[in-house]
């Protein structure tokens, strides 16, 4: 496996925006594991599938699609899907889907896989403490319920979705209380990982440090 940083942190608190900043700044590869898990619940919402559904029902699925990220993009099936997968119900349903061993199972392979021939910056919710456990540097991205809501609303209105700031951040303690308590690979801060509350920093800031970070002897 070559050099690998791995970002965790709830949603909304800047793990993609920052995980690419630092990536073009090393020279690494950028993986973005929310992305494939988006992919899969596209494909699987697309075939009707329920997140109550069996796992010989997932695995019927699962089985027939290929995802992949690349060059700063999602693929199904061939198939450049980043932008379908930014919508609210994709962004429900991959919180959802992604609570079910056989999911995680099935992506981890191929986030794995990304760190054989490239050194990698990858960003997601068990990058520190399931899929690379062994990273060379670890960063815990936080930042408050309310700037987090936020960053959401505003997300979601520059796609031209229909949302409030209300709803914006009950989706969001609703989406940490789902990563926080599954019993598979749930969000939680590795030993070692430097801890950053972005709320009230600037990108740049946060940048600056994360890079001073990686830099420092292990």
């Amino acid at each position: 496996m070559k050099k690998v940083v791995a970002i965790d942190g709830p949603s909304g608190s800047g793990k993609t925006t920052i995980a690419r900043l630092i990536a073009l700044k090393l020279g690494f590869n950028y993986l973005d594991t929310g992305a494939l898990y988006r992919a899969v619940a596209l494909a699987l919402r697309s075939r009707k599938i329920e997140p109550e559904d069996s796992d010989d029902i997932l695995k019927n699925v699962l089985d027939k699609i290929n995802v992949r990220f690349g060059n700063g993009k999602v693929f199904l099936d061939g198939r450049d899907v980043s932008e379908e997968i930014r919508s609210k119900e994709i962004d429900h349903y991959s919180s959802v889907f992604s609570t079910r061993k056989i999911v995680r199972d099935f992506l981890l392979g191929a986030q794995r896989n990304a760190a054989l021939e490239t050194d990698l910056v990858v960003e997601g919710r068990d990058t520190t403490t399931v899929i690379f456990p062994d990273a060379v540097k670890k960063i815990f991205l936080d930042a408050s319920v309310e700037e987090r809501a936020r960053r959401r609303y505003i997300q979601f209105k520059i796609k031209g979705f229909d949302i409030d700031m209300e709803e914006a951040r009950k989706g969001i303690i609703e989406r940490d209380k789902r990563d926080s308590d599954r019993d598979i690979a749930p969000l939680k801060k590795a030993p070692g990982a430097l801890v950053i509350d972005s709320s009230d920093l600037p990108i740049e800031k946060v940048e600056d440090r994360i890079i001073k970070f990686i830099k420092t002897d292990p």
